[in-house]
């Protein structure tokens, strides 16, 4: 029977909150759980297919992790593999596909080879892949048409038979489904439920939506930008702010048979553009994803400006960051030519331009806005 008081409430039903709602159902001996999502079902924002890269990061073709944090990810990635093979609709969850990360031009070649000697002993299955080796795997990618292969020096770290993508959004309907299944425990999950107001009062947290207050010990925010939002209510966090970065993708017609990522730029806190599959849509691939910097704490959802300039808490501490941000010249033109990718004249050709160290024989019409 549902309630309103519980020992734990979790709020955002994206993939981060319906795992911790799995995981203390299971693994603790915390009796009454609650989740509240404000959209109808789990996983509407950031854990949308959609919205994410779709994959599964083990730290080897990572090239912005160090050993340390790479070992780390891949402790949580294979925690997460195991879940979701041993579930009845696992390939509807994970899927598997080669994967390698590209190095193009000698700099980039030869940081591939030196985390090679590293990283190979603690991954058994990762390859140093020459370009013959790439063109077996992905001749789109070492060929430039026809028979030939591309001009540039270029080596790949990668391997092909391991799962590498997930669907987060059926894996977070998944660990909501397990933990309202679980036996001896009370797990409640209320959809279209907004979070109005949070207060602290005689020891509990009283979470407040539209006509609903929900009574709880221990409470755990995992709603995305929002979540810095509700600690600023409560009073924490108010020395931070939030600058959302938003992403977009293209399709093109299937050009690539796996994930083919590309080498970090490490002045830049921004993924590489990369191609890949996407798991729900056949027959396409997938490349992206740009970054533009956006006032909204949902893409595409611009009543969430009103919330963004509460926590962006603009002073002069928060104009010094950005000023530290922009002088810094890698991530002024990252910026500039990731805002030019949204216009929607000119983005393509751009784009084009990026995509093409992954596959050099892209066209210009086959290039679709995600």
């Amino acid at each position: 029977m549902s309630t309103n008081r519980y020992d734990l409430l979790i709020i955002g039903g994206g993939v981060s909150g319906s795992a911790l709602l799995y995981l203390a159902g299971r693994y603790t001996n915390i009796k009454h759980i609650g989740l509240i999502e404000k959209y109808a079902a789990p996983a509407r924002v950031n854990s949308l297919s959609s919205n994410n890269s779709q994959t599964l990061h083990c730290g080897d073709i990572e090239t912005n992790y160090t050993l340390e944090k790479a070992l780390k990810v891949k402790r949580a990635a294979s925690m997460l593999r195991n879940y979701a093979i041993a579930q009845p609709d696992s390939h509807h969850i994970i899927f598997k596909y080669s994967k390698m990360v590209l190095g193009v031009g000698s700099k980039e070649c030869d940081k591939l080879r030196k985390r090679f000697e590293i990283f190979s002993q603690y991954y058994p299955n990762l390859q140093l892949l020459d370009k013959k080796a790439i063109a077996r795997i992905e001749p789109n990618v070492a060929m430039t048409g026809g028979n030939k292969f591309r001009e540039d020096e270029v080596i790949a770290l990668g391997s092909t038979n391991e799962y590498t993508a997930v669907n987060f959004e059926a894996l977070a309907r998944s660990f909501v489904r397990q933990a309202q299944l679980l036996q001896g425990k009370n797990v409640d999950v209320h959809y279209n439920e907004y979070v109005t107001h949070i207060k602290i009062e005689a020891n509990r947290f009283l979470v407040e939506t539209d006509g609903i207050c929900y009574q709880t010990r221990a409470l755990v925010v995992c709603a995305g930008g929002h979540s810095l939002k509700l600690a600023h209510d409560l009073g924490y966090g108010l020395h931070y702010s939030c600058l959302p970065v938003a992403g977009s993708y293209y399709f093109t017609p299937q050009l690539l048979n796996g994930k083919v990522y590309t080498v970090q730029n490490d002045a830049l806190p921004f993924a590489a553009i990369h191609g890949d599959p996407d798991v729900l849509v056949p027959g396409a691939t997938r490349f992206g994803p740009t970054a533009v910097i956006l006032p909204i704490l949902e893409r595409y959802n611009l009543k969430t400006l009103p919330d963004f300039l509460q926590v962006f808490r603009f002073d002069r501490r928060v104009a010094k960051v950005l000023w530290d941000l922009i002088k810094v010249s890698d991530i002024r033109n990252y910026m500039l030519k990731n805002f030019l990718f949204e216009i929607p004249v000119i983005r393509r050709m751009l784009f084009l331009r990026d995509a093409r160290k992954i596959v050099p024989s892209l066209r210009l019409r086959d290039l679709k806005f995600a």
